[in-house]
């Protein structure tokens, strides 16, 4: 393991994270998802739980228009095709014209050479000109956060191989590099903007055996980043309601399956009072 990081942490109120599901509520904000089609359904419904509005328009034609349009944008790298990744382009440059907040998921970045071109042409694409050129957040696994900094080789497609707290550095420097918030998962998620650093100690090992709960993360990250004007905050809003609604639904459950279903109703059920109350911070 490398040194601990010389990142300040700085733990933000657990009052403002419930603040900021209610906000995100209030406006119910459209979220655009061009999305690994494995997870797509399951994104859908995770945003619709929380409160939010979710749209899958990935094709090349309408995803530049829509992006313009929509509050959020997610670019999930999961199962890249070309007319998938044209649409990407398109809308990364439309948001990044409307000033549009979206996240960037490197799924599998480092481990695939195609896959990481992508990523690279998806930061340069968008006017740097612009002042949302570069993705409002980025997330992913401890691995895809060292390949995409160029310090690592990757993990396992989707699984890392690389603890939380290996690739602070990394995440501490791409955040200064693009201007944005990296948020790296793992059994405590670690998220930075290059200067402060946020550790979200909730969650539950279940999350990791439900096909998509990283990719939902970064759709509820990009409906927060729509209405909270605090992008580390957004982040750290998300992965909190994520993983204090999965505490909560692991109590009901009696495995994956069942805990599956229970998230959805955690995640609609879940309230600002309860998720100030339950969310840890470090």
């Amino acid at each position: 393991m490398s040194a601990p990081s010389s990142v300040p942490t700085v733990p933000l109120d657990a009052a403002a994270v419930g603040e900021a599901l209610a906000a995100m509520r209030g406006h119910a904000p459209l979220v655009q998802c061009l999305t690994n089609v494995v997870v797509a359904q399951w994104t859908a419904n995770v945003l619709l739980a929380v409160g939010a509005s979710p749209s899958m328009v990935d094709n090349p034609e309408e995803a530049g228009p829509f992006a313009a349009v929509a509050d959020g944008v997610l670019v999930n790298l999961g199962t890249p095709q070309e007319a998938t990744v044209a649409a990407m382009h398109g809308a990364v440059s439309a948001a990044a014209a409307a000033g549009t907040p979206w996240v960037l998921d490197p799924v599998g970045v480092g481990g695939l050479a195609w896959r990481s071109r992508v990523v690279v042409d998806l930061l340069a694409h968008a006017s740097p000109a612009l002042t949302h050129a570069s993705p409002a957040l980025v997330r992913g696994n401890p691995s895809e956060i060292l390949a995409f900094a160029g310090g690592g080789s990757g993990g396992r497609g989707p699984e890392s191989v690389d603890a939380a707290e290996d690739a602070l550095d990394a995440g501490r420097a791409l955040a200064r590099e693009h201007g944005t918030i990296v948020a790296v998962s793992g059994e405590v998620d670690h998220l930075t903007d290059g200067t402060r650093l946020v550790r979200v100690a909730n969650g539950h090992r279940w999350l990791t055996q439900v096909t998509g709960g990283g990719g939902a993360l970064g759709a509820l990250m990009a409906a927060f980043a729509a209405t909270t004007d605090d992008p580390l905050l957004a982040a750290t809003a998300a992965t909190a309601t994520y993983t204090v609604a999965a505490e909560v639904a692991a109590e009901r459950a009696a495995g994956p399956g069942s805990f599956a279903v229970a998230l959805l109703d955690s995640l609609a059920t879940l309230n600002p009072q309860e998720l100030t109350e339950k969310v840890v911070l470090r």
